[in-house]
């Protein structure tokens, strides 16, 4: 069986090492650094923030966080709650706008045995989907082929968000 290299995967395992032994969150450090495209923030909210996901399942994967760290979704005040709801209806706009996916899977792993691979910090993830993306590689060779650099995503996302904002709170 021929085999294929995918050193992204090693990364994204040892990652979840690095956590166990860190008091740090990979979160709470992109929020509080300086620069949003190397840690890919794509738009700040108040309260939460929506992520580029550095591993994601699709090209397009985003994270809807709230800023303050907690794993306990029942602490979430009334306006976090809002707040993320609405940055993941805007998401949704973005991601239809950028690359006219036929379907989405939106959805929160409430801890670790429930699949979260970061299970200290509450978000939910939001993955672009289309006929057909899933086939062979993942299956067999344990690979996913992400067809679009995200430097570039990030910047046309980044682009768009705003304006996206205006036209939701425009409507409430």
């Amino acid at each position: 069986m021929e085999q294929l290299f995918s050193p992204w995967r090693s990364h994204y395992i040892a990652s979840f090492a690095d956590e166990a032994k860190s008091d740090e969150c990979v979160f709470c450090d992109a929020w509080s650094g300086s620069n949003d495209e190397s840690s890919l923030i794509v738009y700040r909210g108040k309260s939460t923030f929506v992520l580029m996901n550095r591993f994601p399942y699709n090209s397009g994967h985003l994270m809807i966080i709230p800023v303050r760290h907690t794993a306990d979704f029942q602490s979430l005040s009334m306006s976090e709650v809002v707040e993320a709801q609405t940055l993941l209806q805007a998401a949704h706009a973005a991601l239809l706008q950028l690359s006219s996916p036929h379907a989405f899977n939106i959805g929160m792993n409430l801890g670790r045995e429930a699949g979260a691979g970061i299970d200290s910090h509450l978000h939910w993830h939001i993955v672009p989907r289309w006929n057909g993306d899933t086939n062979f590689m993942p299956v067999l060779a344990d690979i996913k082929i992400v067809s679009e650099d995200m430097a570039g995503q990030w910047k046309r996302l980044s682009g768009i968000f705003p304006k996206i904002i205006e036209d939701i709170s425009s409507i409430r």
